[in-house]
């Protein structure tokens, strides 16, 4: 049998482009010298740093920045737990079990509550505490847990330092350039999204699309904060960019409306659609200005003034254009502003988000469960390892609680950790037994690390399995000062390591997280909540406060399987967020005639009667719809200017309120026996 070895083109090495080589170059050197730095500083367990170095491998420096401050900020505050908790209760086990449980369990809560760098820090401070303090179940001298405390944070700040000097010397992209880039792209891409969703045929794929656009536009808010820490040009301009961010979610809307008018208006002008794509055409034109797109609005302008249809999709669809363009010249002023120059932009809101309490909270119930079974456990077997599994437990159920799929993010960590036995017997056992300087363990573990982040780059669908084997990669080697080589104890630990993890596997599976369907009801619940409030005197949220929150609801379930769960959050969504729109232009329409400002009031009013936390009122909305038509009709046929505009108001609140004929009755809504799916 003839055996070849691969051309250096196949290999992970010939394939890799320049800018994967520097992004493994860098993080391979950082660990290395993170590991050596903590071993020459006598650390006792230097692994931890070259850890930490893998943990704030990101590809850009705002995002080494953000997850540096957030790593360091929560190893501090779960030292300080640990040292508080393992202080008072370390003499009594049930105790320690019970106090380690709970601050588990309120550190997954609140990192379930938020999605930025206050979640991290509070799931790190989570399972740090969980290793200073486990490491320390057979310690009875307060001053060697301090000792251990101090050592763990060290190795932290070590493992950081290491990477952010390794990113100055070999940098990667710019964050700034990576989000103008962005926003030029979703820019233009919401011309092409216009052009799909206003063509008169429906598809998936229209729904498709405009759950992909709401959910980059939302990803660009990750951006926009890495962007904040990567360069002070960016944190002068933050106020532009939260703004270009709401530009571009109200674009979204504004197609998604005038979609809604098109398939409502059966009797639509032949020469509409030629002329939506010469306007859309001449939109997408670097050089565009209101001047060449107002003459081709005005062939689009309605001949009759009695057509209050066309007048209300002409004036959404010059409304559109007015924002593009508006849009359009601030991402100029953007892109040509020098570092120094500070740009004003109207005032906008940070984006709002919904934070799901109830899914929060049966996480945070859940990893209380985890600690309390596998601490019992422990104490009942007096296992000398069983500090190894109660810490891998909690690191698994802290980090999982928020994943979309905690069931395979777990799986794939004990793929992980079999692997990494495996791996760690043969390397610990077989090389590092016959190796007495530090320096000759570093030339092979440069290579392979360099080799592991290929891989990573460039195997996308297993992307996660080598990112895992590279960051627990060092806990298993278990590089410590001085080095041991007990088998039964590193026998017991990584076979502890794999029962904390599958303990944690059995609780997702009994404590499951909820289904896709039941996180749908929730999030509907709460948007019709939300739109209720819109329509009171004084509401909660203003309009593009209203607009991101509803944004958020429909991104949540964008992973989902669950077709008819995701189609229903997403038309919800988009019912009530034209119907908001409708409610605020109501508002801010003003007129002198008495009886036109009740028939304002009373189109308002319907809404509050068709919409509930609990669903639709069908036979209300039925009525309203025709009473909506009726109001149309008859404003239509009025002299006066402003009852015709307001009658165009009200048809979109129609077109608006349409599709809700297909909803659940609010009594066939009412919420069965409770049961977790």
């Amino acid at each position: 049998m003839n055996l070849s070895l691969p051309e250096w083109r196949n290999t992970p090495w010939g394939k890799a482009t320049g800018g994967q080589w520097r992004y493994a170059l860098r993080n391979s050197i950082a660990m290395c010298l993170a590991l050596s730095i903590a071993y020459a500083l006598n650390l006792d367990e230097p692994y931890w740093a070259m850890t930490s170095a893998a943990v704030v491998s990101f590809p850009t420096v705002g995002g080494v920045i953000s997850k540096s401050l957030g790593r360091i900020a929560g190893s501090v505050i779960g030292a300080a737990a640990s040292l508080i908790i393992t202080g008072h209760t370390l003499n009594d086990p049930w105790l320690f079990t019970f106090s380690m449980a709970s601050w588990l369990a309120l550190c997954t809560w609140v990192s379930s509550q938020y999605q930025n760098n206050v979640a991290y820090g509070f799931a790190l401070a989570g399972y740090t505490a969980a290793i200073i303090a486990f490491t320390a179940i057979n310690t009875t001298d307060t001053t060697e847990l301090w000792n251990i405390a101090q050592a763990r944070v060290c190795e932290v700040i070590v493992g950081i330092l290491c990477g952010g000097l390794l990113m100055m010397i070999l940098p990667s992209t710019s964050d700034g350039a990576a989000l103008l880039s962005a926003l030029k792209n979703m820019h233009a891409r919401l011309l092409e999204h216009a052009n799909l969703l206003w063509k008169p045929q429906a598809s998936e794929d229209i729904r498709t699309a405009h759950e992909s656009v709401i959910g980059q536009i939302l990803t660009m808010n990750l951006l926009r904060i890495q962007a904040f820490w990567s360069h002070y040009r960016f944190r002068q301009q933050n106020a532009l960019l939260n703004y270009l961010l709401h530009q571009q979610l109200r674009l979204t809307s504004v197609i998604s409306s005038l979609r809604r008018m098109l398939l409502n208006w059966p009797d639509a002008p032949a020469h509409l659609w030629p002329v939506l794509e010469t306007l859309l055409s001449e939109l997408a034109k670097p050089q565009a200005d209101k001047y060449s797109v107002a003459r081709l609005l005005q062939k689009m302008a309605p001949d009759n003034d009695n057509d209050y249809r066309h007048r209300a999709f002409w004036l959404r669809l010059r409304y559109f254009c007015w924002l593009y363009l508006n849009a359009s010249r601030w991402l100029r002023q953007l892109e040509t502003a020098s570092p120094l120059h500070q740009i004003a932009p109207p005032g906008a809101p940070s984006l709002a988000r919904y934070t799901d309490n109830a899914e929060n909270s049966w996480s945070a119930f859940r990893t209380f469960c985890v600690i309390i079974l596998t601490g019992a456990w422990c104490i009942a077997t007096s296992w000398q390892s069983g500090s190894a599994a109660m810490s891998l437990a909690a690191i698994a159920c802290v980090l999982y609680s928020s994943s979309a799929s905690p069931l395979g993010s777990v799986n794939l960590l004990l793929r992980t950790l079999l692997l990494l036995s495996l791996f760690s017997f043969v390397v610990k056992f077989g090389l590092m037994v016959q190796l007495t300087e530090l320096w000759q363990f570093l030339l092979f573990l440069l290579p392979l690390l360099i080799t592991l982040h290929l891989m990573k780059l460039q195997q996308k669908a297993l992307a996660g399995q080598w990112g895992q084997l590279i960051v627990f990669m060092g806990s298993f080697i278990a590089v410590t000062n001085p080095p041991t080589y007990n088998f039964a104890d590193f026998l017991n630990n990584n076979l502890a390591k794999v029962v904390g993890v599958s303990l944690c596997w059995v609780a997702f599976s009994i404590l499951r997280p909820s289904s896709d369907k039941r996180k749908s009801r929730r999030h509907i619940r709460a948007l019709r909540h939300g739109f209720n409030d819109q329509l009171s005197r004084r509401p909660q949220h203003s309009e593009g406060e209203f607009e991101s929150l509803v944004y958020h609801h429909i991104s949540q379930l964008s992973n989902s399987r669950d077709a008819l769960s995701r189609r229903w959050l997403l038309r919800w969504g988009v019912v009530l967020l034209n119907c908001s729109h409708v409610v605020w232009q109501l508002r801010g329409w003003e007129t002198r005639a008495d009886p036109l400002s009740q028939v304002r009031d009373v189109c308002i009013a319907a809404l509050r009667n068709i919409i509930s936390d609990r669903g639709v009122r069908q036979k209300p909305l039925a009525e309203s719809l025709a009473q909506l038509m009726t109001i149309c009709d008859t404003l239509s046929r009025h002299p006066g200017p402003a009852a015709r505009e307001l009658a165009g108001i009200i048809w979109r609140l129609y077109c608006s309120l349409q599709q809700l004929e297909q909803a659940i009755p609010a009594d066939d809504a009412a919420p069965k026996k409770p049961t977790r799916g």
